[in-house]
């Protein structure tokens, strides 16, 4: 039996971000004091939108916004994925860390691409 969606906190991807936001943003700030404000800040900054944007367009009148809001989701992991790869290669995440958070990242895109996938095919029978 398929659970009811009744809210943007209801989806699996929205909680997995959320919870990897809090994750990562409590990573950042083991990174150099010099980063706090910046590469922290941006890495931060990022992963919180990813989620605030499927947030942002939930329930909204027109389907197209909702998918824009998807896609800026999408653009905000890609983001994410920078940042972690920088902090990677500045020495601030060791490999294991930095693999980890990639792969949870990818998950979620590949789960933001079927809720993008479900609404286009949902648009199509509407």
């Amino acid at each position: 039996m398929e659970e009811k969606i009744s809210s943007f906190e209801d989806l699996k991807v929205y909680k997995k971000l959320c919870d990897l936001h809090l994750k990562l943003s409590d990573l950042s700030l083991s990174f150099p004091k010099y980063e706090l404000h910046e590469l922290g800040s941006q890495i931060r900054r990022s992963s919180n939108s990813i989620a605030a944007n499927i947030a942002e367009g939930w329930n909204n009148k027109h389907l197209n916004i909702y998918l824009e809001g998807i896609n800026r989701s999408l653009g905000e992991l890609r983001e994410t994925e920078h940042h972690l790869y920088i902090a990677f290669r500045k020495g601030y995440l060791d490999e294991m860390v930095y693999k980890e958070y990639l792969e949870k990242y990818k998950e979620c895109g590949k789960m933001l691409r079927g809720l993008e996938q479900s609404l286009f095919k949902w648009k199509i029978k509407t």
